[in-house]
């Protein structure tokens, strides 16, 4: 890598970015495929990649090689996506949680809706836990209250979910 294209890029210069990121996408992008194990997760791992290079290319030390502190940016977000990713958890198994059964194939569920029927009281510590993975103690420390206090709220928001979601019509009503 050459620092007058770094020099260039820290002046401002698009095209000099332009060039950086030709340079580097094709191997950046059979890198991330081959740690994600997926192509679309790759895919977002290059471009927040190639994002917080534009953004911290001031950060560069240039006495030190380029490609080695590319791809250690690039390594972290690939981790990061694969991380997140992870987190994502079917919708069957997500109703599962909160105890509500599906035991009809052609019952339509809007979880959505229900979800935000719901007091603020009870929905954020909901959306907290099961759709952001925050520990009751996190989100007890966000929201400032008691762990107790959190843990009935999330036990009463479940009821009203399952309430909302129409559980007592299939036998999951307790």
């Amino acid at each position: 890598m050459d620092n007058r294209l770094i020099e260039r890029i820290l002046q401002g210069d698009r095209s000099a970015f332009r060039s950086l990121y030709d340079e580097y996408f094709d191997y950046a992008m059979r890198t991330a495929k081959l740690v994600t194990k997926h192509e679309e997760w790759a895919k977002d791992a290059v471009q927040e990649t190639f994002l917080r290079i534009y953004r911290n290319i001031w950060q560069y030390d240039r006495s030190k090689p380029f490609k080695p502190w590319f791809y250690c940016i690039l390594l972290r977000e690939c981790y990061r996506v694969m991380e997140r990713e992870k987190k994502v958890v079917p919708l069957s198994e997500q109703l599962e949680k909160i105890g509500v059964e599906q035991k009809l194939p052609d019952v339509s569920v809007d979880v959505y809706e229900a979800l935000q029927s719901l007091d603020d009281l009870y929905r954020i510590p909901l959306i907290l836990k099961y759709l952001h993975d925050y520990s009751e103690k996190e989100i007890a420390d966000m929201l400032d209250v008691n762990l107790n206090t959190l843990k009935s709220r999330l036990l009463k928001g479940r009821e009203k979910m399952k309430k909302g979601l129409g559980g007592e019509r299939y036998g999951t009503e307790s």
